[in-house]
């Protein structure tokens, strides 16, 4: 009985332990692809660069993502990682450009910066602090990403302003569960991966930014 209970103790402080590695490893890793996005960005705007178009940028987001997925357990998956976050900042560039040529551009990107700070920060510490599980939101938030990503698409080609606005709330309000979800995630043991881990909270405060930046510019008349 005693040793029963002792090599029970044994797992779940082995479980703990490789909890708080994925955790440290994730925030770490999160921590430096933003700097590398936020540089890549920066080097974007200062070289005046255009955005990519849609459909390299969806080309180049999925392809890299499939590339991340695929050498996730190697150090090749690392640098897919960075090339992914890289691609993204540079995407990001042009969108802040024509953000910061309106008279109250600036104000409007550092709020949306501000904004998506604190919402990451405040749902990452009440998911660690609560631990909570929030394991069941998975099969609502790939069916709601999916239908505002469908939803998006469709107002671009049709150029429905309405609707594009429309999908910025439905991404505020996903990206927040999906920051929730896959914060519980880990720490549930349910993702082991750092990487993914990583690459799942950047996407996450990425739409989210930029969401949030769609949304402020229309409510100050903008857009």
């Amino acid at each position: 009985m005693n040793t029963s209970i002792t090599n029970a103790a044994a797992r779940a402080q082995s479980a703990t332990l490789a909890t708080n590695k994925v955790i440290r490893n994730t925030y770490t890793l999160l921590s430096m692809t933003l700097l590398f996005s936020a540089l890549t960005a920066a080097a974007s705007m200062a070289l005046n660069l255009p955005h990519p178009g849609l459909l390299l940028t969806l080309g180049g987001y999925f392809g890299l993502l499939f590339l991340t997925t695929r050498f996730r357990n190697s150090a090749l998956g690392l640098a897919f990682v960075f090339a992914l976050t890289g691609f993204m900042g540079y995407t990001l560039g042009p969108i802040l450009n024509s953000y910061l040529s309106l008279p109250n551009g600036g104000r409007l990107v550092m709020t949306a910066m501000g904004a998506t700070g604190a919402v990451f920060l405040g749902l990452s510490a009440y998911a660690l602090v609560t631990r909570r599980d929030f394991s069941f939101m998975g099969g609502f938030l790939m069916v709601g990403i999916l239908v505002a990503f469908l939803a998006g698409l469709g107002a671009v080609f049709f150029e429905i302003s309405g609707l594009s606005l429309a999908v910025s709330s439905m991404f505020v309000l996903l990206m927040s569960g999906l920051i929730l979800y896959e914060t519980s995630n880990i720490i549930h043991g349910g993702e082991t991966n750092y990487i993914m881990a990583t690459v799942t909270l950047y996407v996450s405060i990425f739409n989210l930014f930029t969401s949030l930046l769609h949304l402020l510019g229309f409510m100050n008349g903008e857009e």
